[in-house]
């Protein structure tokens, strides 16, 4: 083999396809699969995007190259919906548009942090922001988020866990694997910690469009006179306006450290893909209305799920959340083995909490959101009566 760079080499591979693996040896005798592994949405965009997307696909303007930091349009029409989101002034000029959330982490942790740098993740952690520092030779350096305290990470751990070395601290909220939702007073106290450190606090807000709170503000960071010289928070516009395929992610940050960001994003895509932009752009605010029926939905979605739950002896839901659950199996097993047992033998596919680090061989991480409540309401059958041979 062509020798390789030894940070990759010593990167794990992703992991889904190897759970998806095990899903093709169900026979189908209890129905049909069970989908609850990767976080998709479980039903279509809405006619108008998809009419958008066809119509910004067919310009020949969309296939020349645009801003590196995004094109005007939408980098407005994010800022003005953030602004009145959290009662807040965000500019576009503090708005960048990637190729998807993960893109987005890519490159703000390539423009915090050299090799031999660290950056904090709580664990459970998403399994792509580990891959992402391991492949850069950046220390994922573990700050463990206990099931006790609902996986919500302790601010005095973060404090004890920052040295000279570390450059940033990652926070999911709503979290990506376990759900939870953290509080807006643990999310300050962790802000003000990183502020005080002179560290950068990268917030990972995925699935905010999910909160079962309808209206409520997710945190005050953005009311901080100083929140420029700390946050970088990072949106995925894929999960609300199901549109995973053309990868359209966001960035909030100052605008002199998306200067920075600018030059990693020409270097590895120039400019996210066009036509979505302009898409999205013109149905971000028409589409409100939608994507509030489909928050509804997912609320019900987890509600259906602690149902479900709540009909099986020896499982437990440690944590849920706006698209996840930390489910704890009750099994001496490892969660791989507990996993692919549920997808060959039950037709349900999960993801081991091994997956997301060490100490997780107790959980599976439900993406209850991917499946309509049908499908959630078959779930006790599927779970009782499964076995570790």
């Amino acid at each position: 083999m062509i020798p390789v760079n030894p940070h990759l080499l010593a990167t794990s591979s992703p992991p889904i396809p190897e759970a998806q693996a095990w899903a093709t040896r169900y026979k189908g005798d209890l129905g049909p699969l069970v989908d609850l592994a990767q976080a998709v949405p479980g039903y279509p965009p809405h006619p108008d995007i998809l009419e958008a997307l066809a119509s910004a696909a067919a310009s020949p303007l969309m296939a020349r190259y645009g801003a590196i930091l995004g094109d005007a349009d939408l980098r407005g029409a994010y800022a003005a919906h953030v602004s009145a989101t959290f009662g807040c002034r965000i500019a576009s000029g503090e708005v960048a548009v990637t190729s998807g959330c993960n893109q987005a982490f890519f490159i703000a942790a390539m423009a915090l942090a050299k090799a031999g740098d660290a950056i904090l993740l709580p664990s459970p952690w998403y399994f792509n922001h580990k891959m992402t520092l391991d492949m850069l030779g950046i220390e994922a350096r573990a700050v463990p988020a206990l099931a006790e305290d609902g996986f919500i990470p302790d601010p005095d751990h973060i404090a004890a866990a920052i040295d000279g070395r570390v450059r940033a601290v990652v926070l999911i909220s709503p979290n990506n694997p376990t759900g939870a939702v953290y509080p807006p007073e643990t999310v300050r106290a962790i802000f003000k910690v990183c502020h005080e450190r002179r560290v950068a606090l990268i917030l990972d807000e995925t699935y905010r469009d999910f909160l079962s709170d309808a209206g409520a503000k997710p945190h005050g960071l953005f009311d901080e006179p100083d929140w420029r010289e700390t946050l970088v928070e990072l949106y995925s516009f894929s999960k609300s306006f199901c549109v995973p395929g053309h990868r359209l992610g966001a960035v909030i940050a100052g605008e002199d450290f998306l200067g920075e960001f600018a030059k990693v994003m020409d270097c590895l895509q120039i400019c996210a893909p066009r036509a979505g932009q302009h898409a999205l752009a013109a149905t971000l605010e028409p589409m409100a209305a939608w994507r509030e029926e489909n928050r509804r939905e997912i609320v019900a979605r987890a509600d259906g799920f602690r149902a479900a739950v709540a009909q099986l002896d020896g499982w437990k839901l440690d944590a849920i959340g706006a698209y996840f659950a930390f489910l704890r199996h009750p099994f001496d097993a490892p969660a791989a083995t507990v996993a692919e047992a549920l997808a060959v033998e039950r037709g349900v596919l999960c993801l081991p909490g091994s997956y997301f680090g060490p100490g997780n061989e107790r959980h599976l991480r439900i993406a209850f959101a991917n499946a309509d409540r049908a499908a959630i309401e078959t779930l006790p059958d599927r779970f009782r009566g499964l076995s570790m041979r």
